[in-house]
């Protein structure tokens, strides 16, 4: 019994440290959005106030950033989700010569270093002249989500049923019908995770869009332009807010995935 209880004790104290770990530079970001100083680099503890919550919405650079995150992340998303989706199905569906040199061409994107594709797709949109900005930055994130997005989509069609779709198209349904009516529909899972998944990394991105955004920027970049000056809490404050969305959202989710068993 005493063995069980220490290592009840050990594992509790492991998972603490591990928790600690994730979370703490978290924790520091919400209190430090709470802080009263205004000297640089922001980190002496002057007191506690909600004046940079204020500040934030008179900070039209750093609106204008997140602003411009989000338009590239929304359209990057869309796109990509469309083009994974129907990559992954008719790779999944047809046969056709090179199949397999495609799907390993689909890792190239993930595993490469961000900064060799960042110089890629560089030196691809000066070769075509295409000016950076709103348009190369949406070019280079749908590049490197559409992989997920396949991944995810295919993952779901492991366990695919074809019968389902000759039987709807023997009712009377033609492919395009069919597609939207009984094989979107059990994608959707896929489909949402990899929309997911894409969204995330298009809004995470520091690197690729540092070589491809031209004058445009995004609240990554901004943060990390601040990093040379201390950053401000107002930053902090914004990202605050973005994690108590991404909570929100969460739990949102999960309530509804629960709600949902339940029933059944």
């Amino acid at each position: 019994m005493v063995k069980v209880k220490r290592k009840k004790v050990v594992h509790i104290i492991f998972c603490a440290l591990v928790y600690i770990f994730l979370f703490l530079p978290i924790a520091v970001i919400v209190v430090n959005s709470m802080n009263a100083t205004t000297s640089k680099p922001y980190l002496t503890w002057k007191g506690f106030t909600f004046d940079w919550y204020i500040k934030l919405f008179e900070n039209d650079a750093l609106l204008g950033s997140f602003g411009n995150t989000m338009i590239i992340a929304v359209l990057s998303t869309i796109i990509a989700t469309i083009i994974g989706t129907l990559a992954a199905v008719g790779m999944y569906k047809y046969k056709f010569k090179g199949k397999g040199i495609i799907n390993g061409l689909l890792y190239i994107p993930v595993v490469i270093p961000e900064i060799v594709l960042g110089i890629s797709l560089l030196t691809i949109f000066a070769k075509v002249n295409i000016p950076r900005g709103m348009l190369t930055l949406v070019l280079a994130h749908v590049t490197f989500c559409v992989p997920f997005v396949i991944f995810n989509v295919r993952a779901r069609l492991s366990g695919y049923d074809n019968s389902i779709e000759e039987a709807s198209m023997d009712l009377g349904a033609n492919r395009i019908v069919t597609f939207f009516e009984v094989t979107l529909p059990v994608l959707a899972p896929g489909i949402g995770g990899g929309a997911l998944l894409a969204f995330t990394l298009s809004i995470d991105d520091v690197i690729i869009s540092y070589f491809v955004n031209g004058q445009t920027k995004t609240y990554p970049l901004k943060v990390m332009e601040s990093i040379k000056s201390g950053v401000a809490p107002d930053v902090n404050a914004l990202s605050t807010l973005i994690l108590i969305a991404t909570i929100g959202l969460v739990i949102l989710t999960q309530s509804n995935i629960l709600s949902r068993r339940k029933k059944l």
